[in-house]
């Protein structure tokens, strides 16, 4: 069996750029924004890093198809650089091509940044609304609010839930976030809310509320990785490591049999599985202090919490509105607002997610720093509950 990468790759610089409506700033400056940050928490050289991985999802008609555009806003120094697009998981898909490349012994210091200029695309996750390849081709009748609002619909169906309830936990989700992202200063929305305010607010697709969905934002995320050999020779007092890595992709089997009942995220339960596996976790409600998910909607965070064994079947419900992944809980869920508030620039969701977690681990996230934080996990979504694509990430601290 292979031996993983587990403590092999050791992220030694990360940085963000502010999220949000960045009109007056293009793909280029957001890079560097993110990338300047990364390079200085780093302490290395431009020149030290030998192999780049570029995501971005939607952008491609300003940045193009190629990892140009990175080696370009950059100026790295002709080292090989590669394009990657995995969905909603573009990002952790470019951190993974970074870490796989130093775990292989391939370079000692890899880069990867994900970016997104969503609001020159147009992209509003609406048919109608919305402009580009995804809508316009590949599924010009759908929407994202429709595919996960039949998500919650399931969810409630087999549990025998009361809507009530359920409603009042998914308005529980969406205040949380914004709480937790009036504490952040590089968030897109920064504005608390209220319960009333959210199961008041108008109906996207039932029943998902405005509150229930995330926005659409620019931004940037990068992350330098290297050995935890190298890392303590830079003077790295904290070595955060990366403790498993796992991707799975939908082969068809949700959209086509019958064995589906559409009320989970069947990739994000194998791709969890393989991930706690990989990092040696057999009790994740033990061993995982925070965790950043895909709450491109409400009801999606909800559904994630029991598809990463968090909570128990049909009792994420209960747990969210107990305050088990509140700020203060058990396991704090989006502390730094997710995608929710936080913003959602495709291409850097996923990095953005290991941002968070890093800063956590180091104790440098200001008036959102948690008490004790040693494992985090991440979690990234790309396409709709019956096809998609799942990305769990999990960082710790070594030896932890």
């Amino acid at each position: 069996m292979a031996a993983g990468i587990r403590d092999r790759v050791a992220i030694v610089g990360m940085g963000c750029s502010r999220f949000g409506e960045r009109w007056s700033d293009n793909a280029e400056d957001l890079m560097l924004e993110a990338f300047q940050e990364a390079l200085k928490d780093a302490g290395i050289e431009r020149n030290q890093i030998e192999a780049a991985w570029f995501g971005v999802c939607l952008e491609e008609n300003n940045v193009g198809k190629t990892a140009g555009p990175l080696a370009q806003a950059l100026r790295l120094p002709h080292i090989a650089a590669t394009r990657v697009e995995n969905a909603c998981a573009t990002g952790t898909e470019a951190l993974r091509g970074a870490v796989y490349a130093v775990a292989s012994g391939a370079c000692d210091f890899a880069l990867a940044l994900g970016v997104e200029k969503l609001k020159d695309t147009g992209y509003g996750g609406l048919p109608g609304r919305t402009r580009g390849t995804v809508t316009d081709l590949w599924m010009p009748n759908a929407s994202a609010p429709g595919a996960f609002a039949q998500l919650a619909s399931a969810y409630q169906n087999k549990y025998g839930l009361d809507k009530a309830d359920l409603k009042r936990a998914m308005a529980h989700v969406s205040v949380k976030s914004h709480d937790n992202g009036a504490k952040n200063p590089r968030a897109h929305l920064r504005n608390k809310i209220t319960i009333e305010d959210v199961l008041k607010a108008q109906i996207i697709a039932e029943p998902l509320g405005l509150y229930d969905c995330c926005g659409v934002s620019d931004g940037a995320a990068c992350a330098i990785v290297t050995t935890p050999e190298i890392a303590r020779a830079l003077g790295k007092l904290d070595v955060i490591t990366v403790k498993a890595l796992s991707i799975a992709v939908s082969n068809g089997e949700e959209a086509s049999f019958s064995t589906w009942d559409g009320s989970s995220i069947k990739t994000a339960q194998i791709s969890a599985e393989r991930a706690y596996r990989d990092a040696g976790i057999t009790d994740p409600r033990a061993s995982i202090d925070m965790i950043e998910v895909h709450d491109c909607f409400s009801i999606t965070e909800l559904v994630l919490m029991e598809d990463l064994k968090l909570s128990d079947p049909g009792r994420a419900t209960f747990d969210i509105l107990d305050g088990r992944y509140d700020s203060t809980g058990a396991i704090p869920c989006q502390i730094d607002g997710g995608l929710k508030c936080f913003g959602h620039p495709v291409g850097a969701s996923g990095l953005r997610m290991v941002y968070e977690v890093y800063q956590q681990l180091l104790g440098n996230a200001g008036d959102r720093q948690l008490a004790k934080v040693d494992i985090g996990l991440t979690q990234n979504l790309g396409g709709h509950p019956h096809q998609n694509v799942s990305a769990i990430s999990i960082i710790g601290r070594l030896g932890a």
